[in-house]
């Protein structure tokens, strides 16, 4: 069993910066699509950025210029680095796993694993 546990979230004021930590446990972490979501309030779950085993990356357009995806295979970990945060950055952000491994979808359905997710607050 799969187990993704998220840590990092926080309040911060804009323009600031956070890093999300998604550790991973029970599967060969390294193979498998890893992404992250995030879901403000009231708003569906929407696709931030993914990663595949070979290191390529997706951004959703309006986060790539701000947001950082990596891993750290010796540590089953993916991390998000967020910047120049702003105000509508605020959601819950939650790390998946997906059954894929070359490619990266933005369908929530396409990731099979969940984290219970980490709230992220921006102040203005």
């Amino acid at each position: 069993q799969v187990q993704l546990v998220e840590s990092g979230g926080g309040l911060v004021q804009a323009g600031g910066s956070l890093k999300l930590s998604c550790v991973a446990s029970g599967r060969t972490f390294s193979l498998y699509t890893t992404a992250w979501f995030r879901q403000a309030p009231g708003k569906e779950r929407e696709f931030v950025t993914g990663i595949v085993w070979n290191g390529r990356i997706t951004y959703a357009d309006s986060m790539k210029d701000r947001f950082t995806i990596s891993r750290d295979n010796a540590k089953n970990t993916v991390y998000l680095q967020m910047n120049s945060l702003k105000p509508e950055d605020t959601a819950v952000y939650y790390c998946a796993m997906s059954k894929l491994w070359s490619a990266i979808p933005r369908q929530q359905t396409q990731y099979i694993y969940w984290g219970q997710g980490t709230q992220v607050t921006v102040s203005s």
